[in-house]
């Protein structure tokens, strides 16, 4: 019983951090206002280690490599923990499939912001247009990297904008290629949902 509490509260806590690190990842990939007062509680958040990781890794144009590998990284420690928990002592497990299964939890988790974000904003557009909210402003800056290419070649139609149905499809398919390649790694096995 002790270990599951443990596990529980490990994976909430590590789940979001790592939501805060990606959401760092993401806003710097939208070029998102970083005045916005969430977006400030963001970097206060993830700027101790970042600091350190950029040291060593640069970013590549708009993509902060160090946001990546930081995500990766505290991951990586909370399937250590996890592991740890299970067997009640350190687990013989391959780096390389720690890595692995890491990585697929970072993209299954970017795939889920980018999921929820879209929503938000079809939600926000037809409850409350045009808010000010700063919440509100920064999910429309982090979706737009994936919208305004489908907008390109999906017009709206009487200004009736179907590029979020568009975007809601690729994230499925994209979420469903993440889940079969989760289990192809023998992620499921440590009961950690994607």
């Amino acid at each position: 019983m002790l270990p599951e509490i443990f596990i529980t509260i490990l994976q909430i806590i590590s789940t979001f951090y790592l939501t805060i690190v990606l959401l760092r990842f993401l806003l710097q990939l939208a070029k998102a206002d970083f005045y916005n007062p969430i977006s400030q509680f963001v970097v206060k958040a993830t700027n101790p280690p970042l600091r350190i990781l950029r040291k060593v890794i640069p970013s590549l144009g708009p993509v902060d490599g160090a946001s990546l590998v930081l995500a990766i990284l505290v991951q990586m420690v909370a399937f250590l923990l996890i592991l740890t928990a299970l067997t009640q002592g350190l687990p013989g497990i391959n780096p390389l499939t720690l890595l692995t299964w890491s990585v697929i939890t970072v993209l299954g988790l970017i795939v889920k912001i980018y999921f929820w974000s879209v929503i938000a904003v079809v939600v926000v557009s037809w409850i409350a247009p045009g808010s000010q909210h700063p919440a509100i402003q920064l999910i429309a800056q982090i979706t737009e990297p994936v919208m305004r290419p489908v907008r390109k070649v999906m017009p709206s139609l009487g200004g009736l904008d179907l590029s979020p149905i568009v975007v809601f499809l690729i994230l499925n398919v994209i979420s469903v290629m993440i889940n079969h390649m989760a289990a192809a790694a023998g992620l499921g096995s440590i009961g950690v949902a994607l």
